[in-house]
């Protein structure tokens, strides 16, 4: 594969070079040289290939589509029945100035926080493309929205993978830590929308409960058509999900038998002329292009501990080219900007191995550095085959929804109190 590696390297600088006249042309050159490179080397290796492909399907059928699927399904249904926009009125109050976006805001953060990658992303496209926010609001959004859940950080990452359950609360603490302070940032992005100045003023509840009960534009005698179209909407969001993972395990394969990451990760210590492990390089350029591998890569490291967490942390929130490729197909139907979003998750990943570090070094040094002897108590709490992953994802959505409909009524509650005060 080496002499093939370079004779597909120097076609492509033969070819760069010529179309460098014309500009226009490049891009369109790298992704069909990209695309070619992925069929012959499939064509070369087609035992590697299949074996990834499959592994691929694995554990798209058996991990991702039962733990996603609730959420795609019952996302969409709880928007067709308002639910979504009564608990944006109660918690604008908070949302708005915090944030500078509506207050359904809340139940996109809470949705991307329990599911994980891409639900956040799949949901303000939504909001977005219904027209319920403007492009301003869906852009600051979208950058603290896409998150991981704790069912990653801790069950797969932090007991599946380093063996230390109280690595998952420093990485989750992290991780959604991250999140907010990217949002709060990111509130300065844009044009000030204009905020309506008499809030204060308004009787939370009473809006809130109207817009719950208004039928003019939604007929509530069609909720089988409501229920067909979200689990048509589901299905179609989950199974392109698939198609990404299952194309992503494939290129992570293929990069890894022709040793090209070996070489790229050669080439930037070479170039930056610092003193890294070579391993810890390339598993973190694997973690760039798919998150679980390049985790599960750093955690085989022999490396120091705080090393090993601010580098699972900085992929977690960075969250790899294979679920942007999902995100950003989503966004594609929407006027999101694609570039913001990438530079927004850059700095959740540079900000939740910042958090990481700093929060083991003032709270979990000690504790951390004694491997957990009970891992496998705690790893038999976790879902271990796909019914029971569904029937723990269904929980966990009934429980949230039921949550931020008890703290946005608390919260409504509290404004329409202070605007009788106020009066």
């Amino acid at each position: 594969m080496t002499i093939l590696t370079f004779i597909i390297i120097l076609m492509f600088i033969i070819l760069f070079s010529i179309l460098l006249k014309n500009k226009s042309y490049i891009w369109n050159f790298i992704v069909i040289f990209l695309v070619l490179f992925l069929v012959i080397s499939i064509i070369i290796y087609p035992k590697h290939s299949v074996d990834a492909a499959l592994e691929g399907v694995q554990t798209w059928l058996f991990v991702v589509l039962p733990s996603l699927l609730p959420f795609f399904i019952g996302a969409e249904l709880l928007t067709k029945l308002g639910l979504v926009d009564f608990i944006g009125i109660l918690l604008e109050p908070i949302m708005y100035p915090l944030f500078r976006v509506p207050g359904k805001g809340s139940f996109v953060f809470a949705m991307s926080v329990t599911s994980g990658y891409p639900v956040g992303a799949s949901l303000v496209s939504n909001l977005r493309s219904e027209n319920s926010i403007t492009k301003s609001e869906a852009q600051r959004l979208i950058s603290f929205c896409s998150t991981s859940g704790p069912l990653f950080i801790i069950g797969a990452v932090s007991i599946g993978m380093l063996k230390n359950p109280l690595a998952g609360t420093l990485l989750s603490i992290s991780h959604y830590l991250g999140a907010i302070s990217v949002g709060i940032l990111f509130r300065y992005l844009g044009e000030y929308d204009k905020f309506r100045k008499n809030n204060s003023n308004i009787n939370y509840i009473k809006k809130s409960f109207n817009a719950l009960l208004n039928l003019k534009n939604k007929d509530l005698s069609s909720f089988s058509l409501m229920m067909s179209d979200s689990i048509k909407s589901g299905f179609n969001s989950i199974t392109m999900v698939g198609g990404f993972i299952i194309v992503y395990s494939v290129i992570i394969e293929i990069l890894d038998v022709t040793n090209i990451m070996n070489y790229v990760s050669s080439l930037l210590i070479s170039l930056t002329q610092l003193n890294i492990d070579s391993e810890l390089v390339k598993s973190l350029l694997s973690g760039i292009i798919e998150l679980t591998n390049g985790c599960k890569s750093i955690s085989e490291l022999n490396i120091s501990l705080i090393l090993k967490l601010c580098s699972v942390s900085f992929i977690i929130g960075w969250g790899g080219f294979s679920v942007h490729s999902q995100a950003i197909s989503m966004m594609n139907k929407t006027d999101i900007s694609s570039k913001l979003y990438l530079i927004s998750k850059v700095l959740h990943g540079v900000l939740s191995s910042l958090y990481t570090y700093l929060i083991y070094t003032f709270f979990f040094k000690d504790k951390l550095n004694i491997i957990s002897t009970t891992t496998s108590n705690i790893t038999s709490s976790y879902p271990s085959n796909p019914l029971s992953t569904f029937k723990f994802a269904l929980k966990l959505e009934a429980t949230v929804v039921v949550t931020i409909i008890a703290i946005s009524i608390v919260t409504g509650t509290l404004y329409t109190i202070k605007h009788y005060l106020s009066k």
